[in-house]
């Protein structure tokens, strides 16, 4: 098995290609965990949300690995961020996942309704009653980031948010870089929305790779930036997690970067924030 390559984040050593479980339901989402742990994947992401947290929990079971061996991230969902519901919501998925805590809980987006203050000390709340072994936020802002960073009495590690080539995110990973956190970006891929790029399909060619795998690699050959692709496929959940040995050269990443344009983003439901401009 390939080395596990590992983002350092105040404190947490977050495995750069983690296993993205959104989507995935039932026996079939076991099966995915279980193939992703047997390719070597020590990174596994769910949510409350996504409505698969025992499954997922039943997929580490059987890959019969020591707990710490594998790191599991959680996300509290925005209705529940209040003071003593995120407490609560945490320990509901520990429950589902069949864990004694995560290796790092996030609040899945803000809610407007909740003060920042209170989401965030009931995050900080969360790690000192010991529900997980890191924290973080999701879909924040550059400013939201900044903002919670102010707020919060126990280190944020990172923010997870939609980063692909079709979307620059240069103000959330800023904010990130400034505050020693970790940029994890969900939909890698774009939702297959970039996979016929002929930029990408060119670079591929040039590497002997499938275009997800540079797209993977242009994540991680970023400082700080940790991806976790999400299939159902054992075969393509092998190849996404082969992307350590091969590296793109500075004009290949800065030609993949200028795929960025302003309607490149994905995921904006009614309840986002308003975004940083792309940029």
């Amino acid at each position: 098995m390939q080395a596990v390559h590992t983002i350092e984040a105040n404190g947490a050593a977050i495995p750069a290609i983690g296993f993205g479980t959104f989507t995935l339901e039932g026996e079939s989402c076991s099966r995915s965990v279980l193939s992703a742990l047997k390719a070597g994947y020590r990174h596994v992401d769910t949510a409350r949300m996504y409505g698969n947290e025992r499954e997922v929990g039943a997929g580490l079971k059987a890959a019969g690995l020591p707990r710490d061996a594998v790191f599991v991230t959680t996300k509290v969902w925005y209705e529940d961020i209040g003071r003593g519901d995120l407490e609560r919501s945490a320990e509901a998925s520990l429950k589902r996942l069949g864990l004694d805590r995560v290796d790092l809980l996030l609040i899945h987006w803000p809610n407007p309704a909740v003060p920042l203050a209170q989401s965030t000390s009931a995050l900080c709340n969360a790690k000192r009653l010991g529900l997980t072994r890191h924290i973080g936020v999701s879909n924040y802002t550059a400013a939201m980031v900044d903002e919670a960073v102010r707020l919060a009495t126990e280190p944020l590690v990172a923010n997870q948010v939609e980063y692909h080539p079709r979307l620059a995110q240069g103000a959330v990973l800023a904010a990130c870089r400034r505050h020693g956190m970790a940029l994890t970006a969900y939909s890698p891929l774009g939702r297959s929305s970039v996979l016929d790029d002929p930029v990408l399909a060119a670079v591929a060619a040039d590497h002997g790779r499938s275009v997800p795998q540079v797209i993977l690699r242009w994540h991680v050959q970023q400082p700080g930036v940790v991806a976790i692709p999400k299939s159902g496929s054992p075969e393509h959940i092998a190849e996404n997690l082969d992307v350590f040995d091969f590296v793109l050269s500075d004009g290949e990443m800065s030609r993949i970067s200028a795929l960025a344009r302003p309607d490149g983003r994905v995921v904006d439901p009614p309840f986002a924030p308003a975004w940083d401009r792309a940029a």
